[in-house]
C-alpha cells in the first residue's frame, strides 16, 4: 500500500514537473514572440497616460481596490523598454506567484501615478511631436531623391534596381539602428515622445516601402520582370545590412564613451538629469511643437498656393508635407496591433507585428490605386495632387526602418526563420494586390508612362 502511494506520488510529481515545464517554455515562447513583433514600434501604449490607465484598470478588475494583489510574471514588465502589453489571464494562471515586487501596487514604479499630463494632452502632444518629425522626413527623403537621382549624383532612377528611394531607406534603417535600437532607451529617459517622434515620426516617413514596391510594379508592368525580383532582394538585403551596421557602430560608440566615463558603467545609458516628466515641462513642450506645426502646415500652404498652377516637384513636395501627417498618426495608431495575435487568445502568429504589416500591404496598395487614377486623369493638377499623396500620405503611412528593427530582431531571435516569412508576406502580399490594381489596368488599357 505503501509503495503504492509512493509510485503514485512520484507519478504525480513527474507530470506536475512536466506540466510546469511546459507552461513555462510556453510563456517563454510567447515573451519572444511578443518582444520580436515589438521591436519596431507599439504606437499609442507607449504613452505614459495609457499605460497608468490601462494598469489601473487592470488592477480594479483583479481586486486592487479592496486589498487583493495579483501576481504578474516578471518577464512581462521587461518585454520592451517602452512595452505596455496587458498580461493574458492564462498567463497569470500559469505563472507561479512571486514576490511582491513584481505585484500590482508594489513599488514598481510603472505603476506608480502619472506626474505628467492627462491622457487627451498625452496623445496631442505626441500626435503633433509626430506631424512634425513626419514632415521632416518627408523633406529629408525629398531631398535624398534629388541628391542621388538623375539630376546631381546619378545613382539612383526609375529604370534601374536602384530605385529613387533607396538612400533614405538604407540612411533611415542605418540610424533606426542608432536611435530606435540602442539608444532609443537614452532617448525615453529624457522624454519618450521625442523617442517616439524619432523613431516612428522621422524615421518611419524617411523611409517608405509603398515607394519601393510601386517602382518594383512598374518596372514589371514594363516587362522588367527579372530586374524587378532583384529590386526586391537587393533592397532587402541592403536595408538589412544598413540597420545592422547601425546598430553595431552604435555599440561601438557606446564602447567609446563608456571608456569615456559617460555613461552609467551599470546600464550603460547617458547620464542626463534633463527629463520631461513634470505636467509644466510636457506643457510646455507640447505648446512649442503645436506652434511648429502650425508654422509648417502654414509654410507649406503658402508654397502650394504659390506652385500649384506650375505642378512639378515643388508643388508635390509641400502639398506632400501638408497631408504627410495623415499617415504618421494612421501608422501610430496601427502600430498597437504589434505584440498581439490572431483569435479570441491572440496567441496565434503572435510573432507576426500585423499593425507594420497592414500599414505597408494598405499603403502599398492605395500607391498602387492612385498611380492607375493618376494615368487615366492624365492632367497637371491631378497628378500634382496624387503625386502630393502618393509621397506624403503613402510615403508616411508605410515604413522600411521600422520593417528593418522587426526583420532583424527576428533573425537573432531562437526562430530566425520568422524574418524571411515576414518579409516575404510583406512583399508578395504588397506585390500581389499591386499587380491587380496597377498591372492589370496599365496591360489592359495601354496607360504610355515614363517608368
Amino acid at each position: 500500500m505503501e509503495r503504492m502511494s509512493s509510485d503514485g506520488g512520484s507519478s504525480i510529481k513527474r507530470r506536475s514537473l512536466s506540466m510546469s515545464s511546459h507552461r513555462s517554455h510556453h510563456t517563454d515562447n510567447g515573451i519572444d514572440c511578443e518582444s520580436v513583433s515589438e521591436a519596431g514600434d507599439i504606437g499609442d501604449r507607449a504613452l505614459p497616460s495609457r499605460r497608468f490607465s490601462q494598469s489601473n484598470s487592470f488592477h480594479s478588475e483583479n481586486g486592487g481596490g479592496g486589498g487583493g494583489v495579483v501576481s504578474i510574471p516578471q518577464e512581462l514588465h521587461t518585454l520592451h523598454p517602452n512595452s505596455s502589453v496587458r498580461p493574458l489571464p492564462h498567463q497569470l494562471s500559469s505563472t507561479p506567484p512571486l514576490s511582491t515586487d513584481a505585484r500590482v501596487g508594489s513599488q514598481d514604479s510603472k505603476f506608480e501615478p502619472s506626474k505628467g499630463l492627462p491622457e487627451f494632452l498625452d496623445y496631442v502632444s505626441c500626435t503633433a511631436q509626430l506631424a512634425v518629425f513626419g514632415i521632416l522626413g518627408v523633406i529629408t527623403r525629398y531631398l535624398l531623391q534629388k541628391l542621388f537621382g538623375p539630376g546631381v549624383a546619378n545613382v539612383t532612377s526609375n529604370h534601374t534596381i536602384l530605385y529613387l528611394d533607396l538612400p533614405s531607406n538604407m540612411i533611415g534603417s542605418f540610424l533606426m539602428g542608432w536611435f530606435g535600437v540602442v539608444y532609443k532607451k537614452d532617448i525615453s529617459n529624457v522624454s519618450e515622445h521625442l523617442a517616439v517622434a524619432i523613431t516612428t515620426g522621422y524615421l518611419g516617413s524617411l523611409t517608405t516601402f509603398s515607394g519601393w514596391n510601386q517602382k518594383m510594379l512598374e518596372l514589371s508592368a514594363s516587362g522588367h520582370w527579372v530586374i524587378s525580383s532583384l529590386g526586391f532582394l537587393i533592397g532587402l538585403a541592403l536595408v538589412a545590412v544598413s540597420i545592422a551596421f547601425g546598430i553595431e557602430t552604435a555599440k561601438g560608440f557606446r564602447l567609446l564613451l563608456n571608456r569615456q566615463n559617460i555613461t552609467k558603467p551599470e546600464n550603460g545609458t547617458f547620464m542626463i538629469n534633463f527629463k520631461v516628466d513634470s505636467y509644466r515641462r510636457q506643457l510646455t513642450i507640447m505648446m512649442i511643437f503645436l506652434v511648429i506645426l502650425g508654422v509648417l502646415w502654414g509654410v507649406s500652404g503658402a508654397l502650394v498656393k504659390a506652385k500649384f498652377k506650375r505642378g512639378g516637384s515643388a508643388a508635390e513636395l509641400w502639398f506632400a508635407c501638408m497631408v504627410g501627417p495623415i499617415g504618421v498618426w494612421i501608422r501610430w495608431f496601427l502600430a498597437r496591433l504589434n505584440g498581439h495575435g490572431l483569435g479570441k487568445d491572440g496567441l496565434r502568429f503572435k510573432w507576426i507585428p500585423f499593425g507594420t504589416l497592414i500599414a505597408n500591404v494598405s499603403a502599398a496598395c492605395a500607391m498602387a490605386a492612385l498611380s492607375t487614377i493618376k494615368n487615366a486623369v492624365n492632367t497637371r493638377n491631378c497628378d500634382t495632387v496624387v503625386a502630393g499623396i502618393q509621397f506624403g500620405v503613402m510615403g508616411c503611412l508605410s515604413t522600411v526602418s521600422t520593417f528593418a528593427a522587426e526583420f532583424n530582431a527576428m533573425r537573432k531571435s531562437s526562430d530566425p526563420w520568422r524574418a524571411y516569412a515576414y518579409a516575404a508576406i510583406t512583399i508578395c502580399v504588397s506585390f500581389s494586390f499591386g499587380i491587380l490594381i496597377y498591372c492589370v489596368p496599365y496591360w489592359t488599357k495601354g496607360f504610355d508612362i515614363d517608368t
